[in-house]
């Protein structure tokens, strides 16, 4: 093994014990996330859980993320989305360092991916949150890298590579698929590059290309072929994903749509909600200056389309995902632009800073001005996500660098404690759509019944013959309009069945146990 491979893999398990010692701390002090509390539920639901588990196992979405935490989740399922981020964010600096030590040997340039790595509040969110976002970022990184290779070699084997590292992003973040929308013209120009043409400008080249009827054949030749290579497989393993979603759920989207199959369905509603209730209620992100947001919070991202100014298909290339978030903007008004959208020019400036930042002509302004900007992003990224208008990055910033504990899911875990209590052999009946986090802070997850079992159904009817205690949304739990579980159970099923007697045994603000008597 090459001297600098082997010091990358030692200084990579360093950064992955560095962040799972970060992770470890933040969960100690209370930190937790939803998606990261989703996978662990769902995660003790496939090890533990009785039951016909194979619609959990395989409609989960983002279905890759949940297969990348369940192998670290025997040993603790809280804790195994953490360590899949550490270890995954880990992962992401190894490749991102490989592949600059194969173009470079300057450290000045591993020194500022370390810096970034070990500082940036954004990275730093990404690899000890527990969340997925390493996973889009890993595959985004080669998605884009290929892609940049292709341009200089030609070859369609990395064309290949980079459908299906499209592939494995859209299963890490369905939104993905409409970054296929922004290369569809952008495939033309990809084209045109591998022709063997006399002159250099894409646009000139195009034109010369259109006026040739040889040239104008194998452009359109080759056209179609690269539509083929990067597209087909995106779309065919989606249209195969979403009839296995109705053949066992009878819905297409259903990956998409139930709150029983995602974290995102209600968790992003509940964001947009609490958020818009407050009187100083303002966003950027809701106006058309999320571009400038993006070039605020990564100035590198201006020095990477610099060093590309002289091809305008590699321009093209960094700036349609800015293309990509401004239409996820529009799509999807009531969702926030998670701090994971910015992130993704972080990586990609990067990227464009090993494939050329070595080869600039004055590399001390070059370093310099990397210094600066570094600097300037470590700030940015700080204030971007202390100021975020989703409540998750908020608390992350104020655990992390006030070490302030945080209570966001003392009620949950107040709930469980006291379910946790209870003799094994009591069923408890529970809405897993809204009462995950509950589920997930449980010992014994076989004392529940839940909606992905037989029985569910029937114990929701007649529940004192299949239960003990029923857990109860209140008036107050932000989510009680999701759940059949709330206020209006109980007066409802009692109508019809008369021999239901129930007891209030435990109650908080968002939750009430019933005992069954």
């Amino acid at each position: 093994m090459h001297r600098r491979t082997l010091y990358l893999i030692i200084l990579s398990l360093l950064l992955a014990g560095y962040y799972i010692f970060i992770g470890v701390y933040l969960h100690n002090l209370g930190y937790h996330n939803l998606e990261a509390l989703f996978y662990s539920e769902k995660n003790k639901i496939l090890i533990e859980g009785l039951g016909n588990r194979l619609k959990v196992m395989g409609l989960t979405a983002p279905i890759l993320p949940f297969y990348g935490t369940f192998i670290f989740s025997f040993k603790s399922f809280l804790l195994g989305p953490i360590f899949a981020s550490a270890v995954g964010t880990a992962l992401l600096f190894y490749i991102m360092a490989h592949t600059l030590t194969k173009r470079s040997h300057d450290d000045f340039y591993m020194l500022i991916l370390l810096v970034l790595f070990t500082l940036h509040p954004g990275l730093l969110y990404t690899a000890c949150s527990g969340k997925s976002i390493y996973l889009v970022l890993i595959f985004l990184f080669l998605f884009f890298y290929h892609i940049l290779r292709y341009y200089k070699s030609n070859t369609t084997f990395h064309v290949s590579i980079a459908s299906i590292c499209l592939v494995v992003l859209v299963f890490c973040d369905y939104k993905f698929i409409w970054l296929t929308l922004f290369f569809i013209p952008l495939v033309l120009f990809i084209a045109t590059q591998s022709l063997n043409l006399s002159e250099q400008e894409t646009i000139f080249r195009l034109v010369q290309s259109f006026n040739a009827p040889a040239l104008r054949r194998k452009l359109i030749n080759k056209t179609f072929a690269i539509y083929i290579i990067i597209f087909l497989l995106p779309l065919a393993s989606i249209a195969i994903f979403k009839m296995l979603n109705l053949t066992h759920a009878n819905d297409l989207d259903y990956f998409l749509d139930s709150p029983y199959a995602t974290w995102t369905v209600l968790t992003e509603k509940l964001q947009f909600e609490q958020a818009t209730s407050f009187v100083h209620y303002q966003s950027s992100q809701i106006s058309p200056l999320v571009t400038a947001s993006i070039a605020l919070y990564c100035p590198m991202i201006v020095v990477a389309i610099y060093l590309f100014r002289h091809n305008t298909y590699q321009i093209l290339t960094v700036a349609a995902p800015f293309a990509f978030v401004e239409f996820l903007q529009i799509k999807y008004d009531k969702i926030f632009l998670a701090h994971e959208y910015f992130l993704i020019f972080l990586v990609l400036s990067l990227l464009c800073i090993v494939f050329r930042g070595h080869r600039h002509e004055n590399q001390r302004v070059m370093k310099t001005l990397l210094t600066v900007i570094v600097l300037i992003q470590l700030v940015t990224g700080y204030f971007f996500l202390k100021n975020s208008f989703i409540f998750e990055e908020r608390d992350f910033v104020n655990t992390l660098f006030h070490a302030t504990p945080d209570d966001g899911q003392a009620e949950n875990k107040e709930m469980a404690s006291f379910i946790n209590s209870l003799p094994l052999e009591q069923q408890v009946m529970i809405d897993d759509a809204v009462a995950y986090p509950v589920v997930a802070f449980s010992d014994h997850i076989q004392r529940f019944t839940m909606p992905y079992q037989e029985t569910y159904l029937s114990a929701s009817e007649a529940p004192e013959k299949y239960v003990n205690y029923i857990l109860i949304a209140t008036d107050r739990n932000p989510l009680t309009g999701y759940t059949q579980l709330n206020n209006k159970y109980l007066p409802a099923i009692k109508k019809s069945d008369s021999n239901l007697n129930v007891q209030k045994v435990y109650e908080t603000d968002n939750w009430i146990l019933y005992k069954v008597l």
